[in-house]
């Protein structure tokens, strides 16, 4: 399968990396905030210019000296370098070149032929004055453009596109299930990617709440290649105060919404909380098939282990049909389980029952346990068809009154015991007939 360019964006923090890539790939996907720090992790966004597509890669600030997280943010920048085919080397043109401006070029000059220098902030014709002085860096001729306004960005594309190296037309390539890490903050989402990708991709720290945007990348399980996300952790509305965290949470749910399959951390020392509760709530709810992994199991001793997993059979009761694997995600123990955990998953969200056997199975069950009468009338089951997989959906038509949610949860438990469908969720949905003598 041929890869896409790359084009890594790089500088110093807050010359605004971010609002360049949302201008260019037009959308606010990377986290955007007047504070240097924001963005930690490399993460990977499809562009395209006039037909031509590469991958941008938007990477944290980097710094010559600072604390040990932003020594671990220098190091996912360089990082992104040296698998860079362009590199757009981003500095604040209404400031002067500092020494962190600097340390970007040191590590830049080895390969002047794939860098553009990119003058950001020329929000107006005078600023235009301050490009040429960039000159003197030896990266060559710079480009000035306003990522916040769009001045000059259709001319930086243009170049962008001339650096690209020549390429054979790609092929089409099948979409990649795709995979979600899911999970309170500080659970260890970031761990299991790194461990998943043996690559120290995503930036790991005791401080919660390091992982601002989705990280994307490809994995390969079981000799299946998947796209896995791993998101900022999810915390509850009120504990979201900034702005930043807000957004992180925001595009989360957005990443969960799109998955095939969600893995849900929890952390097996801590156990299952409240939280943990909601954001298997909200996989289920939103269609994906979901795995619950109980991280750090290495470390939890007896009592913890015993707690954690009462707590799941009774605060997850509602998703029994997830598999719980028991992993540690900083050593991989338990980690090969996954590969086939995951194969059996997504054939099973993609099941499909014949017209013929639901019909025969819904009769018999309403025969046996018919509906509960509601407001005066029974309800009974007409027909009963599968309108969709991924996740399996089965519609059923009533007449003579309304089916109420318990029925539905009954079905759908009878369902499961026809077909195996461990690891998605099952909707069974009413819809009313209507007949001659019943309300339209």
């Amino acid at each position: 399968m041929s890869r896409l360019p790359i084009v890594a964006v790089v500088g110093r923090p807050n010359v605004g990396k971010s609002t360049l890539i949302n201008r260019i790939i037009g959308r606010r996907s990377a986290v955007v905030e007047e504070r240097p720090g924001v963005t930690r992790d490399r993460r990977e966004f499809a562009a395209d210019w006039n037909g031509r597509q590469f991958l941008l890669i938007d990477t944290g600030g980097w710094q010559v000296a600072g604390d040990e997280l932003a020594t671990d943010i220098s190091g996912q920048a360089e990082a992104a370098l040296a698998s860079a085919d362009v590199v757009l080397f981003v500095v604040d043109a209404s400031t002067a070149v500092g020494d962190d401006d600097l340390g970007v070029v040191s590590l830049l000059r080895a390969t002047p032929d794939r860098v553009i220098v990119v003058a950001n902030k020329v929000d107006d014709a005078a600023r235009e004055f301050d490009v040429p002085e960039l000159w003197s860096l030896g990266l060559g001729e710079p480009v000035g453009v306003s990522a916040l306004h769009g001045r000059g960005t259709g001319d930086l594309l243009d170049r962008i596109v001339d650096h690209l190296p020549d390429l054979d037309e790609l092929p089409e390539v099948s979409p990649l299930p795709k995979l979600a890490i899911v999970g309170r903050p500080n659970v260890g989402k970031s761990t299991l990617l790194n461990q998943l990708l043996k690559d120290d991709r995503v930036l790991v720290s005791p401080v919660p709440g390091t992982t601002r945007d989705p990280i994307d990348a490809v994995v390969e399980l079981g000799g299946i290649e998947y796209s896995i996300v791993d998101t900022a952790g999810i915390r509850r509305a009120p504990k979201v105060k900034e702005t930043t965290e807000y957004y992180s949470v925001v595009r989360a749910r957005e990443v969960l919404a799109a998955a095939d399959v969600a893995l849900l951390i929890i952390d097996a020392v801590e156990g299952v909380t409240q939280q943990d509760q909601r954001i298997a709530e909200e996989a289920a709810g939103g269609g994906a098939g979901l795995i619950v992994l109980l991280n750090k199991w290495d470390i939890a001793d007896l009592e913890q282990r015993e707690a954690t997993e009462d707590a799941v059979a009774r605060r997850l009761q509602f998703i029994a049909w997830a598999p719980v694997l028991r992993i540690s995600a900083k050593t991989g123990a338990r980690l090969h389980r996954l590969a086939k955990t995951l194969e059996l998953v997504l054939e099973n969200r993609g099941r499909r029952l014949s017209t013929g056997l639901l019909n025969r199975q819904i009769r018999e069950w309403h025969a046996a346990h018919p509906p509960p009468v509601r407001k005066g009338r029974r309800p009974h089951i007409v027909y009963a068809v599968q309108a969709g997989a991924e996740p399996p959906t089965i519609v059923v038509f009533v007449g003579g009154g309304l089916i109420g949610d318990d029925y539905l949860r009954f079905l759908e438990h009878r369902l499961r015991g026809v077909a195996d469908f461990t690891g998605t969720p099952v909707k069974v949905v009413a819809r009313r007939r209507s007949q001659k003598g019943d309300d339209a």
